[in-house]
């Protein structure tokens, strides 16, 4: 079977009306090549992606109590997650801390990692939704917070999340597999 010219990765990241981010990267790959992904596979390649693709700068720390992106080695947790939930078709990381999350806002939140079949292939998707980032402050953040969030973590994370994909796709279809990154519109919002 062969595989497309360019593999497409979706990606949006929007601050919605509260101001809280939603962020969704997904592709869709050949069923042949992505049989074996379950939605507790990819979010085991995930940690194990951050952790390399940082040079250990954020090292996951794993517990039975939390899942913590933790600074070096130290204890100092950039974003932590309650344990994962397992739901139709997609595990679930709840955001319940972290420096990187506005104090108020910290049991709002989820990571979400899905594997879906579907007639074309197999969505493989990576979604943040309703998350508060400190840097922007509050829910009514400034233009300069706002940008300098546009600058700085959400450029990372898009960066992060679309070579992650890249990286799972080109595992699995070989290393010359080509990929492009497509603008869609899931939620509306200001675009970052």
């Amino acid at each position: 079977m062969s595989l497309p010219r360019h593999q497409e990765i979706a990606c949006q990241q929007v601050l919605v009306e509260d101001s809280s981010v939603f962020s969704i990267q997904w592709s869709v790959f050949p069923a042949h090549l992505a049989l074996q992904l379950t939605p507790d596979i990819l979010l085991k390649r995930y940690l194990a992606y951050i952790r390399r693709c940082t040079a250990t700068i954020i090292r996951p720390h794993c517990s039975a109590s939390e899942i913590q992106f933790r600074l070096f080695g130290s204890r100092w947790s950039l974003i932590s997650f309650l344990p994962p939930v397992l739901e139709q078709q997609a595990v679930v990381l709840r955001i319940c801390g972290g420096i990187l999350v506005q104090p108020g806002q910290c049991g709002r939140g989820e990571l979400r990692f899905s594997v879906k079949e579907q007639p074309d292939g197999i969505r493989v998707s990576l979604e943040l939704s309703e998350y508060c980032p400190l840097i922007l402050g509050s829910p009514t953040p400034s233009t300069f917070r706002r940008l300098l969030y546009r600058l700085s973590q959400a450029a990372i994370h898009r960066l992060v999340t679309v070579r992650f994909l890249a990286l799972l796709y080109r595992e699995l279809a070989g290393p010359g597999a080509r990929v492009r990154v497509v603008g869609v519109k899931v939620r509306e919002g200001e675009p970052v």
